[in-house]
């Protein structure tokens, strides 16, 4: 064999990190020997796996051959050394969630996870469905969870729980307890709105797709939580799943608003790449996760822990 699967790990990091440098940081190699490693791959077989684009390298037609291909292969390499090692093969996992998902079911999936499996090492990124599914594409996250749509072809989609959204105020607000709501009453309030690229964002916009009129955003946010004070101390009103309202609308803090001229359903589900080999980390978290839905239609009917 005239490669060696260091200098299939140099050119993935390099591919991922669009530098040599930052890829020599990740793997905590020298600059000049990730630089040798890339170099001695390219002329054993006589070949340019990446472009020189100002500052950055960026993966020329061979190189995005390649690269699913010295991913699956590296994930190989890594079932084979944790099995050695007497760990089952489980290994490193690195999951993505959006903030849904990654706020109110991930820890959770992730503890019960590694309780399961105490010698495996999972590394947790929580943001917006469009992040999340870039970092996938690029093979810098093995599996997603996301709550938005994927349209991407070289990216797989499966499909987890049902999830919906709710429109909601402060108890004080004029729209408490008045009973459903119009579109057009509510495109005239003010809006503490999801950042561009969330799934929530995606999915309430859609909804309101066939009314002319548009939403008037106030404040825009990327978390959850901190949309749910800003509606709470009265600045207007928010959309979000109603498993991060549950307990809320339980308390009375917050207060819902129907909405009949909106459909607010949405799915939540797993991506992975389409090249991806699935190691039995990835198959035992996924398992996982559907063992948490078993018999749930909608996720605001998971059984989970008490949260403000």
């Amino acid at each position: 064999m005239r490669y060696t699967l260091r200098q299939l790990e140099v050119f993935v990091a390099v591919a991922q990190h669009e530098s040599v440098s930052h890829a020599a940081r990740a793997l905590a190699l020298s600059q000049s020997a990730a630089s040798t490693a890339l170099a001695e791959l390219e002329r054993q077989f006589d070949c340019r796996l990446l472009d020189r684009i100002g500052k950055r390298l960026k993966l020329n037609a061979l190189g995005f051959q390649l690269l699913p291909k010295a991913v699956a292969l590296l994930d190989r390499a890594e079932e084979v050394e944790e099995l050695l090692r007497g760990q089952q093969g489980i290994g490193t996992l690195d999951v993505g969630a959006t903030l849904t998902i990654g706020n109110y079911l991930a820890t959770l999936l992730i503890s019960d996870f590694m309780q399961h499996h105490p010698g495996s090492r999972i590394r947790l990124q929580v943001r917006n469905t469009r992040t999340i599914i870039e970092g996938v594409r690029h093979h810098e996250l093995d599996l997603g969870l996301i709550e938005g749509q994927c349209e991407e072809d070289d990216v797989i989609t499966q499909p987890w729980v049902e999830d919906e959204l709710a429109v909601f105020c402060s108890p004080r607000h004029p729209l408490a307890d008045q009973g459903p709501v119009e579109l057009d009453r509510l495109l005239r309030e003010a809006w503490i709105m999801r950042e561009q690229g969330s799934g929530t964002r995606l999915t309430l916009e859609q909804a309101a797709r066939h009314r002319r009129g548009r939403f008037n955003t106030l404040l825009e946010l990327e978390h959850t939580e901190g949309i749910k004070r800003a509606v709470e101390s009265g600045l207007g009103i928010g959309c979000v799943s109603k498993l991060a309202l549950r307990d809320a609308f339980r308390r009375g803090s917050l207060a819902p608003i129907p909405t009949p001229d909106l459909d607010l359903s949405r799915q939540f589900a797993f991506i992975w790449h389409r090249h991806k080999y699935l190691a039995p980390g990835m198959r035992e978290f996924l398992k996982l996760c559907r063992q948490m839905t078993e018999g749930i239609r909608r996720s605001d009917q998971i059984d989970l822990p008490y949260y403000s």
